[in-house]
């Protein structure tokens, strides 16, 4: 089997924040005085040149600003990187392109820009809409000012836009979560992300765990409860905490959860690259301080690692993203996008079936009620020997 490169997107990271949350994981770092906008920019293309020979004469299909908090950065950074981008990389007509914003750091007039610079999908992260649960969770906006959010960006044109929600928060009850939904079925987002809080290494929660975070059953029936009236509300669930009306899925995901290939630039940022010619696939990343990012990006130092992924552990890999999926994966797809033949994981395949945690649909393999539960123990059938 050989190897065809899969459909490619680009992602952005833009590393600070107002607050670092005390759940967060992700890469983000506090702004203390004014930001280096522009050098960030200049920082940013120069990355993009740098990893430009990796991926030449392909087209990117989606673009995805994330953090930290992108909507710190002001459109006029956003419009000259997406310039200075598309002049080095073919972009699809209509590429999806989406930037995270948070309430309370987008003031009016700045979604109209965001939209004029090319910007078309919003990602909210609202994450509840009770001002209790807000506070425990140490974010900076509170309920008002993120209805209000939103409400200016559909005012600026924006009807294609995800709202990010949590569950099985500090104090919340089955009736908290449901009454969250219904703020954000109110005011009808395109897609909805809904989430368990889990406490992840390295962070405040981690070290800290706050009081009152329901338990394991509880957790669970939210989770039941909400997926329902998700499904009542016209959000089809299509990925493990992913729910979207009819033709609104993000596409920046699914590009990842069915093993895409990606540039990732900024710091911190992963970058995964299907090298057809010589059958690799590389995951490269970036160092992660911005003061270091910004004084090395475009040149080797700013490359944190790279990492060939050796046959044995791709179908691993594969599974960890697309059986994710409520769809599953085609076996032809598997093949393409591994370059392994389909009898390698033939073992796995009806370990998996015996079990129940997987089923054939026509021309997909796909995981069941019980298998996306187990996720975990399903994906790890798939490790190498």
């Amino acid at each position: 089997m050989s190897l065809i490169p899969p459909p490619l997107s680009l992602y952005v990271h833009l590393p600070w924040c107002v607050r670092k949350c005390p759940y967060c994981d992700f890469n983000s770092h506090e702004g203390r005085g004014p930001l280096p906008f522009d050098a960030y920019v200049d920082a940013l293309l120069a990355d993009l040149d740098h990893d430009l020979p990796l991926v030449w004469g392909r087209t990117v299909q989606t673009v995805f600003f994330g953090g930290g908090t992108p909507s710190l950065f002001p459109a006029e950074a956003i419009d000259r990187f997406l310039q200075g981008a598309s002049a080095r990389l073919r972009f699809a007509p209509g590429a999806e392109i989406t930037l995270e914003t948070n309430p309370g750091t987008t003031e009016h007039g700045r979604f109209e820009s965001y939209r004029a610079a090319g910007v078309n999908r919003l990602s909210f992260g609202i994450q509840s809409f009770d001002d209790g649960c807000l506070q425990r969770l140490g974010r900076i906006h509170d309920s008002g000012e993120a209805e209000a959010a939103v409400k200016l960006a559909q005012d600026a044109g924006f009807d294609n836009f995800n709202i990010d929600l949590m569950y099985a928060l500090p104090g919340q009850s089955l009736a908290m979560a449901e009454h969250d939904l219904e703020r954000a079925f109110a005011l009808q987002p395109a897609h909805v992300s809904h989430y368990q809080l889990t406490l992840e290494p390295n962070t405040v929660f981690a070290a800290r765990p706050p009081e009152g975070i329901p338990d394991e059953d509880a957790g669970w029936d939210m989770q039941e409860h909400c997926q329902a009236l998700l499904a009542e509300a016209g959000y089809a669930q299509y990925e493990v905490s992913a729910y979207a009306r009819p033709g609104r899925q993000c596409a920046h995901n699914l590009n990842y959860w069915r093993y895409g290939d990606y540039l990732g630039i900024g710091a911190g940022a992963h970058g995964k690259i299907s090298l057809g010619h010589d059958d690799r696939i590389l995951r490269r990343w970036k160092h992660k301080h911005p003061t270091r990012y910004l004084a090395d990006a475009g040149t080797v130092a700013a490359i944190g690692g790279d990492d060939a992924i050796d046959p044995g552990r791709r179908p691993f890999e594969y599974m960890l993203n697309a059986l994710r999926l409520v769809e599953g994966f085609r076996l032809r797809d598997f093949e393409a996008r591994t370059g392994l033949p389909g009898h390698t994981i033939a073992p796995a395949l009806e370990a998996g079936i015996a079990r129940g945690w997987l089923a054939r649909q026509d021309d997909r393999i796909v995981p069941t009620d019980e298998g996306r539960r187990l996720t975990n123990d399903l994906v790890s059938l798939f490790l190498e020997g």
